[in-house]
């Protein structure tokens, strides 16, 4: 059931926020807390300063805030702009157009649609009530694409000072940096999560993913996500696991990914486009409260 939230009603004279008393949708993937807000027909970027009003809200804090924007290729439903809770943007996220699908698919017949981001289309299909499947596309290796600060030549090993193991570098929809570790619970993420996302190599920063092989189809992670720290579960830095694992011959090309919010099913296929699988769950409905964006520009 929707909650309800109350505000105080404003002035009409008050210059009012596009965001304010707009609907959102509080969802997660694994504990991955996303918000969706649908402003189709709003013309206008978010500034960072709006973005973090929302997460000021009753319940509202996030780790991505996905809005919805007009469609701007042909067969798609909609582009979605993707927020981190520090105001930046994403290029994609697993976990949100898993949830995103939820929304624009509820109550209708069809199992698939397709959403545009930064990032590229986006292919999403209904497994069933609660579980979806989204075609992240090619991941991308080459140093330049991911993007790196200087060329690299084996971008599946680099040494940072930070690390006494080799990471690989990599971009599905997003920059990652995997790094396979024999014991999780040596490595103090939360400090060294933030020095890596911001190394020198990364000009745009980057996802920071430790890895441990349980087998071939089982790996277990933990992810500093770039924009917003500690996560329970991020999809992207789940496919590019998978992918940098396969790549050094250390798993399947399809494997189960643990993450602290849970499991998600990663599938690297021959033409290599890579698939993530898995749940979303819908925690309310509600509406922004005009007080938040009282001190937030138009």
């Amino acid at each position: 059931m929707a909650a309800a939230f109350s505000y105080m009603k404003l002035e009409p004279e008050m210059n009012m926020h596009p965001l304010a008393s707009r609907p959102v949708i509080k969802m997660n993937g694994l504990g991955n807390e996303i918000l969706i807000v649908d402003l189709r027909g709003t013309p206008g970027d978010l500034s960072p300063a709006a973005v973090k009003a929302i997460g000021r809200g009753d319940r509202l804090g996030f780790d991505q805030l996905m809005v919805l924007r007009d469609a701007r290729s042909p067969g798609t439903e909609a582009y979605v702009q993707i927020y981190n809770n520090d105001g930046s943007e994403a290029g994609a996220c697993g976990n949100g157009a898993r949830c995103v699908a939820w929304n624009l698919l509820r109550g209708a017949k069809r199992e698939m649609l397709k959403i545009e981001t930064a990032a590229g289309l986006l292919e999403c299909r209904r497994q069933s009530e609660w579980s979806f499947s989204v075609d992240m596309g090619n991941a991308r290796f080459f140093w330049r694409n991911i993007p790196l600060a200087m060329p690299v030549e084996d971008t599946g090993a680099i040494r940072f000072d930070e690390m006494p193991v080799p990471g690989a570098a990599i971009n599905v929809g997003n920059p990652h940096a995997v790094f396979f570790v024999d014991d999780l619970d040596a490595y103090d993420l939360a400090a060294i999560g933030p020095k890596l996302e911001r190394h020198s190599l990364f000009p745009e920063g980057a996802n920071i993913t430790f890895a441990r092989i349980q087998s071939r189809d089982h790996i277990v992670a933990r992810v500093w996500e770039r924009g917003a720290g500690l996560t329970r579960a991020c999809g992207s830095a789940a496919c590019s696991t998978l992918v940098a694992a396969a790549r050094k011959a250390l798993a399947e090309r399809a494997a189960k990914v643990s993450l602290p919010g849970g499991d998600l099913h990663v599938t690297w296929r021959e033409d290599g486009h890579v698939v993530l699988t898995g749940p979303v769950e819908l925690e309310f409905e509600a509406v922004l409260d005009p007080l938040l964006f009282e001190d937030v520009a138009a």
